[in-house]
């Protein structure tokens, strides 16, 4: 945790003084217009802020209860999400929403707060190189539930890496 705490301190001393002095970094061949709408660098991206996000949840519920540990991290991510479309002009009325929309949102919703209250009560008993393979899982659930609600077909090469990705979660918590 101390460790932790180091590096992001150094991080962000860094990025502050370089914005102070007014030293831009060189441009960066992958921060153009073009791979910013890949769906491929946002997927990565979210995988590095997932597996941050289990480092910083296991650190943080050491202390207190989980579901107030979640209560906690859906309040800033509200927070957080209404500044930056407050930032960026996009807290407008976004026109008629369809019922379908809005039942398969609070649906999300719902599912998201659960997933979240049992991660955090899972990071709480057990060690996070445990429990974020497991919570992984998520992704062959993925898979199984877009091929039979959605009609999606995933490639022979698709279904290989999903197995993969199976096998690695077992893997992983099989003791030795």
């Amino acid at each position: 945790m101390r460790m932790a705490r180091l590096i992001l301190r150094d991080a962000t001393k860094r990025s502050l003084l370089r914005m102070r002095i007014g030293i831009v970094p060189p441009k960066d061949p992958f921060m153009n217009a073009e791979a910013l709408s890949s769906w491929q660098v946002w997927a990565v991206l979210s995988a590095v802020f997932a597996a941050l996000t289990a480092i910083f949840a296991k650190v943080g519920v050491e202390d207190i209860n989980p579901d107030l540990a979640t209560f906690i991290r859906t309040v800033i991510v509200l927070c957080s999400f209404s500044l930056i479309l407050f930032a960026t002009g996009q807290f407008t009325s976004p026109g008629p929403i369809s019922t379908k929309s809005w039942v398969f949102l609070v649906l999300s919703g719902l599912g998201t707060g659960a997933s979240w209250l049992c991660y955090f009560r899972a990071l709480k008993l057990g060690p996070a190189t445990l429990v974020a393979p497991i919570d992984k899982l998520s992704v062959v659930l993925v898979a199984l539930f877009g091929v039979v609600f959605l009609g999606e077909r995933p490639s022979l090469n698709g279904w290989l890496g999903i197995a993969l990705i199976a096998a690695g979660a077992v893997l992983i918590v099989i003791k030795r």
